[in-house]
């Protein structure tokens, strides 16, 4: 009995300890220590000093993303300060965030605090859709139940009050956020919440998204965990490590001098429009893992017969011997790596769907292992027009991809590709977007300046 006794003390004491916890700053009133840069240009999120005297985070607005801080968080209460400088202006706050961005969107898998300055909208049957007032909703998969069901049945609760000022004035949010519930005051007057929210585990993120806006006084003040722990489930994805290789804009990449001007950074989006040449970064890279969301635009390359690929990378034959084709729109792509076409990835629209390492399943020289291990194993490509997401993984002589969630290429070997080199995405005649291309490093090969072609 003494035992128990001695372990209901300590935990009374360790939840009385975390629910007096004193506020920590997330802000250091000096510049961006504890934050990260997910999808943003270099200079979007900058510090400065008010004229009086207490120093502010400014988003310019552009382009659109989103700033995190490099440590997840669970319960907690969060207290800030945001002014908008234009009206109508638009922003928010990410609660439980993923580290980086959902698939072809510039935002991720989040709670979203709206933090907006815009009139009521409302549906042609006058029914109210969102409001400048401190809306809460669940973004890109995350789920939540809104504390008063939506007019039109989404998953956002609408304000209760209307509490916020307008541009130039500092408005204050509370957002408690405890056991997978959240609640926001605004101006000291609670006004939204929700439950059931899941994950309830991640990263707080201010978003950029269009106007400038800025923030201070970023305290937090954490709360019990969850006893039991939360599962992984719960949690939303950790930060692994991956870099955002267009937050310089193209300054890191470059296209042939003579044909350039048809890869173009539009906001968050590069867009291609299938002439010139291909697009290179200029650093080289080893050992990797790469993120690269890509889609589909404009219109196809025409109607052409392509063939049927076996499991073992040859194209299938009928009895007469003859290549047995199907008629498609032909779109086609690729990422091209450490340097070099063999190694690349196809993006494509034949019926063996995108993945495929083309220079060496093609390689009749190569061994029967090798170039069935680089013929995809199933079709996972998005429809036309819809984002894709490749994770590509380079270790040495091995290269996994991984299309939409599911492993096209499980694993597969790579003989005598190179050490290291710089990654393009392919100029072969068909227009394209891509976002979200984000990079991280490998225990191995380091990656260096890729040398001048």
């Amino acid at each position: 009995m003494r035992h128990i006794a001695l372990l209901c003390v300590t935990a009374i004491c360790a939840h009385s300890a975390a629910s007096t916890a004193e506020p920590t700053p997330l802000f250091n009133g000096k510049d961006l220590t504890g934050w990260v840069n997910v999808n943003c240009s270099s200079d979007t999120f900058t510090v400065k000093q008010g004229d009086d005297g207490v120093p502010y985070i400014l988003c310019s607005g552009v382009p659109t993303g989103v700033l995190r801080t490099a440590q997840m968080y669970e319960n907690f209460t969060l207290d800030l300060d945001w002014m908008h400088e234009e009206d109508p202006g638009n922003a928010g706050l990410f609660i439980w965030s993923d580290g980086i961005t959902a698939v072809g969107v510039p935002f991720t898998r989040s709670i979203e605090v709206q933090i907006m300055l815009t009139p009521d909208v409302k549906d042609k049957e006058g029914r109210l859709l969102y409001t400048g007032q401190g809306d809460m909703f669940a973004i890109h998969g995350a789920t939540m139940t809104p504390d008063r069901p939506h007019p039109a049945g989404w998953s956002r609760c609408l304000p209760s009050a209307r509490m916020t000022k307008g541009k130039g004035d500092w408005n204050h949010y509370t957002v408690k956020a405890n056991q997978g519930k959240l609640t926001l005051a605004v101006n000291g007057v609670e006004v939204s919440g929700a439950s059931n929210i899941n994950p309830r585990k991640g990263y707080i993120c201010l978003e950029s998204e269009g106007t400038p806006i800025r923030f201070r006084n970023i305290r937090l003040t954490p709360l019990p965990a969850a006893e039991p722990p939360l599962s992984s489930e719960q949690c939303a994805t950790a930060d692994e490590g991956f870099t955002y290789l267009l937050k310089d804009g193209l300054k890191a990449w470059h296209e042939e001098p003579n044909v350039s001007g048809h890869w173009k950074l539009n906001d968050e989006t590069l867009s291609y429009d299938g002439k010139g040449s291909h697009l290179w970064t200029n650093e080289s890279f080893g050992d990797f893992e790469l993120v690269i969301d890509w889609r589909w635009v404009g219109k196809s390359q025409g109607k052409m017969q392509r063939p049927l690929l076996s499991p073992d990378g040859s194209e299938q034959k009928n009895a007469a011997g003859k290549v047995q084709t199907v008629e498609i729109d032909e779109w086609d792509s690729g990422i091209y790596l450490r340097g070099d076409s063999k190694s690349q990835v196809n993006m494509w629209n034949w019926p063996a769907g995108s993945g495929e390492i083309w220079g060496y399943r093609t390689d009749e020289s190569m061994p029967a292992s090798v170039r069935a291990a680089c013929t995809p194993k199933m079709k996972a490509d998005s429809p036309i027009g819809s984002w894709n997401r490749f994770r590509i993984q380079m270790k040495g002589e091995q290269i996994r991809v991984v299309l939409n969630n599911k492993p096209v290429i499980p694993e597969a070997t790579l003989p005598g590709v190179a050490a290291n080199g710089p990654i393009a995405i392919q100029s072969h005649g068909s227009a394209l977007e891509c976002m979200n291309i984000y990079i991280r490093p490998l225990p191995g090969v380091s990656s260096s300046p890729a040398p001048k072609k």
